[in-house]
């Protein structure tokens, strides 16, 4: 039997290599259903699950893999606390798990680094601080581990012990791209706290050639033209169709354009819940609409509403009620057209901001590299001429169901914009929503600590501070007088 079990279990780990994910579960079931004494395959299978969506079962089986005595358990209750954190929101018990980890190994410090994340994402700096500083010390050349400390930290000076540190890291040859993009971006918004603005865009130009150098293929100005001219021929015009059930509210933009602020504002009202950078409509279209949007043509109206019937079946495995919750996944403006279409009565947030503070905020932020255009100013300013003209599409098909939230609007007039957002939604005035930064909750982006503060209008010609650096966004936009 064991020597069965054994070819079964290659079997489904070369299936799991080869990304055939389905016959992968299917061989560890029928291994595990007459052998479940191998904790090891548990684990693979939990892995497996997890990939294709099912989180519950994905914990079973890392519960059967610890109840079989895996070693190094701590690995377990770490992959367990992923899970918990990433896809089903749960970050209490996510905590517990940690906890777990680090009771069984003290030393362990991806689970410090974790513990610290889950800190950081519900707003506990100081617990953050403690838990990446405990990682840095058992790690001491770990980039991840003194990124991550940067980034709870607060300067005042350049000559602060951790910018010093992180300039010491960067002088090493040693480095590999992406842990030069870490640092570099870690670094240039240190010396920007500072006010060294010109050593700040220099750290930022650094981290950002890192970020190239890990991108599979440069940004393709005409391709992202097309992509968008596809977009607006896929959404000619606009399709009546049978409401589907309740929707959550979509909020979505550029990158950096106040996106987790309005999340923020609308999670401080009592009717409304946080549902995060959601990643359910983005696995739609990968998944079922290859090719997309030319895999939409000749499309029945029964297909997009059995993808709208998907997407609320997968916020309900993520425990999630789509009534007054947002689903804030800035990239969704992508989408428009798309959640209207599976969701009738979704109503949609567009968020704007000043072309100059956005594209320079965009080149300041650690994105995943796949963001090409992210990476230098003028093809960020390219790729925000894309999406202003795919939000003038969608508006003019959805205008009653659109609302545009100007970031620069809502810092200078917070009364005036909020009760205009409240009112869209039909949501009742709340004082609660002028105070967004006293709520709790999860915060998972680039921006988590600016939307923990009061309301503030700094970041608001921000631009100003880096003038002779801009002229690819100079010659897109205009210079200001």
């Amino acid at each position: 039997m064991v020597a069965g079990a054994d070819v079964l279990s290659r079997k489904a780990a070369g299936l799991f290599r080869a990304g055939r994910i389905a016959e992968a579960i299917k061989t560890y079931r029928e291994l595990l259903s007459e052998n479940p004494e191998r904790p090891d395959d548990w684990l693979n299978l939990g892995l497996l699950l997890r990939r294709s969506g099912e989180f519950h079962g994905a914990l079973a089986a890392y519960r059967e893999a610890l109840a079989q005595g895996i070693r190094d358990p701590e690995e377990v209750h770490l992959n367990s606390a992923v899970v918990l954190t990433e896809d089903l929101v749960d970050l209490e018990a996510a905590r517990a798990e940690l906890e777990v980890a680090l009771k069984l190994r003290p030393d362990y410090a991806p689970a410090l680094l974790n513990l610290g994340n889950l800190h950081e994402d519900m707003g506990d700096r100081e617990k953050a601080r403690d838990a990446y500083s405990k990682a840095l010390r058992l790690q001491p050349d770990s980039v991840l581990a003194l990124m991550r400390l940067a980034e709870v930290s607060r300067f005042s000076s350049p000559d602060d012990f951790l910018i010093v540190r992180m300039k010491e890291r960067l002088s090493s040859a040693k480095l590999s791209p992406l842990e030069r993009a870490d640092l570099g971006y870690s670094l240039g918004r240190a010396l920007d706290e500072c006010g060294a603005y010109d050593a700040a865009f220099e750290a930022y130009r650094s981290a950002n050639e890192g970020s190239r150098a890990l991108a599979t293929q440069p940004y393709d100005r005409q391709g992202a033209e097309n992509f968008i001219d596809s977009l607006i021929e896929a959404f000619p015009v606009r399709v009546s169709q049978t409401e589907n059930g309740d929707a959550p509210i979509f909020i979505c933009g550029m990158f950096r354009s106040g996106s987790t602020l309005v999340e923020r504002i609308l999670a401080a009202h009592s009717e409304v819940s946080a549902g995060g950078e959601l990643p359910i409509l983005p696995k739609i279209v990968r998944e079922k609409l290859r090719q997309y949007p030319a895999s939409l043509s000749g499309k029945a109206d029964k297909f997009f509403a059995n993808l709208g019937t998907e997407y609320l079946t997968s916020l309900a495995q993520m425990n999630l009620e789509p009534t007054g919750l947002t689903d804030k996944r800035p990239d969704n403006f992508l989408h428009v057209g798309l959640i209207k279409r599976i969701l009738p009565q979704a109503k949609v947030v567009l968020t704007r901001r000043n072309p100059l503070d956005n594209c320079l905020s965009v080149y300041f932020a650690h994105l995943d590299p796949s963001l090409t255009y992210a990476s230098s100013l003028a093809t960020a300013a390219h790729w925000y001429r894309q999406y202003e003209r795919l939000a003038e599409h969608w508006l003019a098909l959805y205008s009653d169901d659109i609302r545009v939230a100007d970031y620069d609007a809502l810092v200078r007039d917070p009364r005036g914009e909020v009760e205009g957002l409240l009112k869209f939604l039909n949501l009742p005035w709340e004082d609660a929503c002028l105070e967004p930064h006293i709520g709790s909750g999860q915060v998972r982006t680039a921006s988590a600590w600016q939307v923990r503060e009061p309301l503030y209008t700094s970041s608001s010609g921000r631009w100003r501070n880096y003038t002779s650096q801009l002229d690819p966004l100079f010659a897109e936009f205009g210079r200001p007088d």
